[in-house]
């Protein structure tokens, strides 16, 4: 017996590949939602983990300011005690001072120069005082700027010319001069006259020996 379908399986078969459409797009969409739902919250998740970590930085960077801040005063105070000391260290060496000038003027002044004033201000010292000639004066220069160890640059202020009278009859010229120089510190002078040594045991180590032979036996 033939067996005849009516019914419009056409439209059934397409109804059903559109309802199984409908739900492979829905399962889709779950599925996308699940997972965008899920890389969000790992985001949110390293965004806070990140901000935490951001905190604690800052926190550990407000601690370290603060010691820094603590640091720089301590130096500024050990500065303040270091100048202190120095400038006691400075007053206690620079009490012989006057007398290592004198002795050093005393040493210093060549033939023919007197110092009738002598003025110290601070390290500057200003003399003034009569010579015999130009040259005199020179040599005073000379000494101070390459023999002594307790002062240093000399610069030659003024030099007039004038005469002194030594008898009714007896009048010569002279030379009036006024010198400043620097005065050397107790320490320094003490490392300059190490130096000094220093570089004249060099010197004296760096000449060549002359060889002696001895005489031929014949």
């Amino acid at each position: 017996m033939i067996r005849i379908n009516l019914l419009p399986h056409r439209e059934i078969a397409r109804k059903l590949r559109k309802d199984m459409f409908n739900v492979g797009l829905g399962l889709s969409a779950l599925a996308g939602g699940v997972i965008a739902g899920s890389v969000f919250l790992w985001f949110q998740a390293q965004i806070s983990g990140q901000q935490d970590k951001n905190q604690l930085l800052s926190s550990e960077i407000k601690k370290f300011d603060a010691q820094i801040k603590d640091i720089a005063t301590l130096e500024a105070e050990i500065a303040s005690l270091r100048a202190r000391q120095q400038a006691v260290e400075d007053l206690q060496a620079d009490r012989n001072m006057p007398v290592h000038l004198l002795t050093e003027l005393v040493s210093q002044l060549p033939e023919g120069v007197y110092v009738n004033s002598m003025r110290q201000d601070g390290q500057n010292v200003t003399l003034l005082g009569v010579a015999q000639s130009n040259e005199r004066v020179s040599e005073l220069l000379r000494n101070v700027g390459n023999n002594s160890a307790w002062l240093t640059r000399p610069e030659l202020v003024e030099i007039v010319a004038g005469s002194v009278n030594l008898a009714p009859r007896d009048q010569r010229r002279v030379a009036n001069f006024n010198i400043r120089a620097k005065l050397v510190r107790a320490s320094d002078a003490e490392k300059l006259k190490a130096k000094a040594q220093t570089a004249g045991v060099a010197g004296a180590a760096s000449q060549p020996v002359a060889a002696t032979s001895s005489p031929a036996v014949k």
